[in-house]
């Protein structure tokens, strides 16, 4: 189960996003919506642990991940999270195989890169290299990268929005099923999807933006 509990994000002394408390129960789905700039990709990465929250906790099956040292996120972020980027984080000159073997550098079994890679529809690109993939085959393989790690908890940040609609929701139904049992949060523009996802929030009801000014009057 992961909490996030009294969180707060600051960016500057004009922007600031406050959290309402939220509860992601093991082994369900859920989609993140709302307008940009609700705090739906911050809400990710503060999860991950590549940012942290001013204030306030995130924790994960009781363990409070705020007060983890970056180093201890990065290897809780190695061994627990498959993280799905936005920009997908890909090496444009190698292949999608290579891709995903990096992981093992992370000590990161890829054993089951085949069988993720079928599942998603990309086995045959597996010997390309990233620069001769389509958009919709590189967010393939990003999804793909994530899954193969076998994570606990996947969070998914837009892992449709290089894709057309029908495409998208049969990319979001590989991903469900193959997240069976684990927890996944995904953000998404595309209402369409939320229906496929067990609990859809709506960021926009969730986060309320302040002013540093404001946070400290409110402490």
């Amino acid at each position: 189960m992961i909490t996030v509990h009294n969180v707060i994000k600051k960016f500057d002394e004009d922007t600031v996003l406050r959290y309402k408390d939220l509860t992601f129960e093991t082994g369900s789905s859920y989609v993140l919506l709302g307008s940009s700039g609700c705090g739906k990709s911050t809400l990710l990465n503060m999860m991950a642990g590549v940012i942290s929250p001013d204030s306030g906790i995130i924790s994960f099956d009781g363990k409070n991940m705020s007060s983890l040292s970056q180093r201890e996120k990065d290897k809780f972020r190695v061994e627990k999270i498959g993280f799905i980027f936005q920009d997908f984080k890909l090496i444009e000159e190698m292949t999608v195989e290579d891709n995903i073997n990096i992981l093992k550098l992370e000590g990161v079994s890829t054993e089951k890169t085949d069988e993720v890679l079928s599942n998603l529809g990309i086995l045959s690109k597996k010997k390309r290299k990233v620069k001769q993939l389509s958009g919709g085959e590189r967010q393939r393989v990003a999804i793909a990268r994530a899954f193969v790690k076998q994570p606990e908890i996947i969070l998914a940040d837009e892992p449709t929005g290089n894709l057309n609609y029908a495409i998208g929701k049969e990319v979001v139904r590989q991903m469900l099923e193959i997240a069976k049992g684990k927890t996944l949060i995904a953000v998404t523009h595309d209402d369409r999807l939320a229906e496929y996802f067990d609990c859809i929030i709506d960021m926009n009801d969730v986060t309320c933006h302040c002013t540093a000014e404001e946070v400290n009057e409110n402490a």
